[in-house]
């Protein structure tokens, strides 16, 4: 095998490693964020696109050059009649084998990078999801713990309005109570002051009969005296 796809075989075998690290449950999302947001890998983060660019590029190139080797070895194979020659047949056989080894070695490399480009992404794109939904859930609870704080607030906010309610409508009642026992004793001295004006005023009623009984009867002697003393000056 030549340098090259040495080389190439040796970057194959590096991505199927790393396919099966980010396949295999080794890891967490949020890690594998944290390891791709490391300072190096943020240092070519700039670059990275170019080059990706630049490696599908090549790896391109080296699967044409072993699609043009194949299609070359294979025609051949089909148009030359090498049976009396063994060795070259062998050597033909051997190139066509070559070819479509590095045919398969430079599929496969590209075929790796991008899958392993697109676990990146979905393995950023799930970290990214897990963080919002951590800070939502909590952003929730916050808004559930505040949200009950104000409901309790509120329940004895009006627990205390209605206990000021209540006190007022018992200072209220106790005031109408005092009132009322003020306008009864009121009534009560009123009652007693006009009883008493009934006794007064039958006592000069009653004087007064006493008195017109007693003017009658002096009126009548005084006729019974007058009357006697004319009939002496008659005689």
């Amino acid at each position: 095998m030549s340098l090259q796809w040495t080389l190439i075989a040796g970057f194959l075998y590096i991505e199927v490693a790393i396919v099966l690290l980010l396949v295999l449950p080794i890891a967490s999302p949020t890690r594998w964020q944290r390891l791709f947001r490391s300072r190096f890998l943020q240092s070519i983060n700039n670059q990275a696109s170019i080059y990706f660019i630049v490696l599908l590029g090549v790896l391109v190139l080296f699967l044409l050059d072993a699609i043009r080797e194949m299609h070359k070895y294979t025609k051949s194979l089909d148009h030359e009649n090498h049976h009396h020659q063994l060795n070259l047949e062998m050597q033909e056989n051997m190139r066509l084998f070559r070819a479509q080894r590095n045919f398969y070695i430079s599929g496969f490399a590209l075929f790796l990078s991008l899958v392993i480009r697109r676990l990146v992404i979905l393995i950023s794109t799930q970290a990214t999801l897990l963080a919002q939904n951590e800070a939502a859930m909590r952003q929730a609870q916050s808004a559930t713990s505040t949200a009950r704080s104000l409901l309790s607030q509120r329940t004895v906010g009006g627990e205390s309005a209605q206990n000021d309610s209540n006190e007022a409508h018992d200072k209220a009642v106790s005031e109408l109570k005092n009132q009322i026992k003020e306008l009864q004793t009121k009534n009560q001295e009123l009652e007693n002051n006009l009883s008493k004006e009934k006794k007064d005023k039958e006592a000069l009623k009653s004087q007064a009969e006493s008195l017109t009984k007693e003017y009658d009867r002096l009126t009548k002697e005084h006729a019974k005296l007058a009357q006697s003393s004319g009939d002496k000056k008659t005689d």
